[in-house]
């Protein structure tokens, strides 16, 4: 049984998801350290160079090598600039089952990113690696994250109550952290077959294509990076 996903670039019409690379760094250290991010993610605060360098060079790529998913470096396929990450987590090779988690750079949000990575690895996933289940799981409060899960066809299952924390900003800027639920969402091939039609406006219904990356090179946080 295979017990690795493939070390594989997948391209939609905008966007290029490949492993991450030391060039990332700096895009990565600036996203992370976004109140978003930090508010919903389990993520380091503050997140510093150093622990953007451990993930692009050795954390993420050992997600994949040590057989636990996989980790995607989000870029615009113009401008090759960061867009976010998606990556497959608690990945279970004998239910054929994993979990995504995304991320979306302050920059980019509100233009459908977020929808069209996660949508193209769900269909990589069930199409091309024989997978039969993707799980989603969003924290109560986090809209954002609802809206991609909806807009990718999820149906939601329930909630896991209390299941996660999340951080509060106060009003001198430190945070605290806050328990709360968790709603759970999948995504099932069939789900994907009755949704062919499907298509957000930017045209990549089914567009997406995986190749093996020219180089090799390329922080597991949380639920609900949107």
């Amino acid at each position: 049984m295979t017990t690795t996903f493939p070390d594989v670039t997948i391209s939609t019409d905008r966007l290029v998801l490949r492993p991450f690379e030391e060039d990332d760094v700096t895009a990565l250290t600036e996203m992370m350290n976004d109140e978003h991010v930090t508010a919903w993610t389990s993520a380091p605060h503050p997140y510093t160079p150093a622990d953007a360098h451990g993930w692009a060079t050795r954390q993420s790529h050992a997600e994949r090598t040590e057989g636990r998913g996989i980790v995607f470096a989000v870029t615009e396929f113009l401008t090759q600039r960061l867009v976010g990450i998606v990556h497959l987590k608690n990945t279970n090779w004998r239910t054929r089952s994993t979990e995504v988690g995304y991320v979306t750079a302050p920059w980019a949000r509100g233009e459908g990113y977020a929808s069209e990575s996660v949508l193209a690895v769900a269909q990589w996933l069930f199409r091309d690696q024989g997978f039969e289940r993707l799980e989603l799981r969003t924290a109560a409060d986090n809209t954002a994250s609802q809206q991609v899960a909806q807009k990718i066809g999820c149906i939601s299952e329930g909630v896991l109550r209390g299941a996660w924390i999340v951080r509060a900003q106060n009003p001198d800027g430190t945070w605290t952290d806050t328990r709360t639920d968790l709603i759970v969402w999948s995504l099932l091939p069939e789900d994907l077959d009755e949704s062919d039609a499907y298509d957000n406006g930017y045209g990549y219904e089914d567009a997406y294509a995986y190749r093996q990356p020219a180089d090799a090179n390329g922080y597991a946080v949380g639920a609900d990076w949107s």
